[in-house]
């Protein structure tokens, strides 16, 4: 008499070690957790820059344009002033000799460093875009000045350190009206490591370039040492006070 069980207890024989098999080097069947994603470069550059909220750091011009024989050796603070999720403004503040002969401070520039972000068709949820950088750039009695708000926009993913800022269509169009035709090809770079790095630096640089259609080529640089705070300079124009003055 021929059993039909034993077929049935032969598949299982022959299939069970291998389904053990198959579980033991699945590593979704084991809970293995997938690695961790790359930390965006745009947010690590985001955050390293706000490691620094609330702190002061001098600097100096590295660059050696003739344009710039000004700032040679004029003393230079920039301030990471105000920080949210958003933006960070950085008032850059220069001694420069006033027309009576003077040292004074020029307070008159901030650099703000804006996350750019794009809606979803719902209209309740947003995803980033990229980073922007703008200059805002007051008088003394906290009135802008006639050439404010130029700046423009990442168009690459950057480095956890670095960004570039082309500049940006509102910047040229301005530039253009102000008859600052040069500027419009420029491309702004911003460089920050985080707070606690062994010999830190903060830079700007405004950058362009005969290649890229300039007329002739143009470097202006700074740079700030993290690694040494300095005390807080007070607000830039346009930034404190109700009346918009220091």
């Amino acid at each position: 008499m021929i059993t039909t069980h034993q077929p049935a207890r032969l598949v299982f024989a022959l299939t069970a070690p291998l389904a053990l098999l198959s579980a033991c080097g699945d590593p979704a069947a084991e809970g293995a957790a997938e690695p961790d994603a790359a930390p965006d470069p745009q947010d690590a550059f985001f955050d390293a820059l706000a490691s620094h909220c609330g702190k002061a750091y001098a600097g100096q011009l590295v660059s050696e344009d003739a344009v710039d024989a000004d700032f040679a050796d004029a003393p230079m603070v920039m301030h990471v002033a105000q920080c949210s999720d958003e933006q960070i403004a950085v008032p850059f503040h220069i001694q420069l000799i006033g027309e009576d002969g003077e040292p004074a401070w020029d307070r008159s520039r901030t650099w703000l460093i804006t996350r750019t972000i794009i809606p979803h068709m719902n209209g309740k949820t947003e995803s980033p875009l990229g980073l922007r950088l703008k200059h805002d750039h007051r008088h003394e009695d906290g009135e802008p000045d006639a050439v404010t708000m130029y700046g423009g926009d990442t168009t690459t993913e950057g480095s956890a350190r670095a960004q570039d800022f082309p500049v940006d269509d509102f910047s040229i169009e301005m530039f253009e009206r102000e008859d600052l035709s040069a500027s419009v090809t420029n491309i702004w770079t911003v460089e920050v490591d985080p707070a606690g790095t062994d010999d830190g630096v903060f830079a700007y640089q405004l950058k362009r370039t005969v290649e890229d259609g300039a007329p002739v080529d143009r470097l202006f640089r700074v740079e700030f040492d993290l690694s040494e705070e300095v005390e807080a300079p007070p607000p830039a124009w346009g930034h404190g006070g109700e009346d918009g003055r220091d």
